[in-house]
């Protein structure tokens, strides 16, 4: 089980400098919620592999809120559920409403990353069957919500930060409550779950800051278990 004092963004100095925080380091924001530092570097060639083969049979698009507000954030899905939203609601689907095929399927490095990273933060067992992929550009930016359209609530959230840096808003269990702002890097990978499965979440505008790598662009992936 990691352990250590929660950090902020003094602790990490500057979202310009390169690398981010020291891999293996790790950072709690809450009873049972976690950023593992640097967890998905090892595999980072073949999880943006992964990305490349979802992209080929789910692009990107900018989904509608139920309000029918435009999100700035460009999304896809991979695995047997993918999350839908537009003038019906949120919700799960077993296919992609653009093609009317099922989501690709789940790359096998983003599943075993995955479960590695529930692992270390105390969540055994964990197998996901959906992935919501996200593409932040500059200024695009995450409201604070609430994970809930999923059936099994004992299940954590695994979330995957690839690409530019952002800054990852983790509230309380009302909207109105105060949010820590936490630094996530390139390789970073977050977990929540149990007494903190609810907390209102979130990311702040995202800075035009490239990555040697994917340059103005932050890849983002959240895996779940939600049927």
């Amino acid at each position: 089980m990691p352990a250590g004092p929660s950090a902020n963004l003094e602790l990490f100095g500057s979202l310009d400098a390169p690398g981010g925080a020291a891999p293996g380091a790790q950072t709690r924001m809450g009873r049972q919620a976690w950023i593992l530092r640097g967890l998905a570097l090892p595999v980072t060639d073949a999880l943006l592999r992964g990305v490349d083969e979802v992209l080929r049979q789910a692009p990107l698009r900018h989904m509608l809120t139920p309000g029918g507000r435009r999100m700035s954030v460009a999304l896809t899905n991979c695995g047997a559920l993918g999350w839908t939203s537009d003038e019906h609601g949120y919700r799960y689907t077993r296919t992609d409403p653009l093609s009317g095929n099922p989501w690709p399927a789940m790359p096998a490095a983003f599943a075993e990353l995955a479960r590695l990273a529930a692992q270390r933060a105390g969540f055994a067992g964990f197998e996901p069957d959906a992935c919501l992929l996200n593409r932040y550009e500059p200024g695009s930016r995450l409201s604070l919500h609430q994970d809930r359209n999923e059936r099994d609530m004992d299940a954590p959230i695994v979330s995957v930060s690839l690409g530019m840096a952002a800054v990852f808003l983790f509230g309380g269990h009302a909207r109105t409550d105060p949010a820590q702002r936490h630094p996530l890097f390139h390789g970073d990978v977050a977990v929540w779950g149990g007494v903190d499965r609810l907390r209102y979440h979130g990311v702040l505008p995202v800075k035009d800051r490239p990555h040697p790598v994917l340059g103005s662009r932050r890849i983002n992936f959240t895996l779940r278990k939600a049927g």
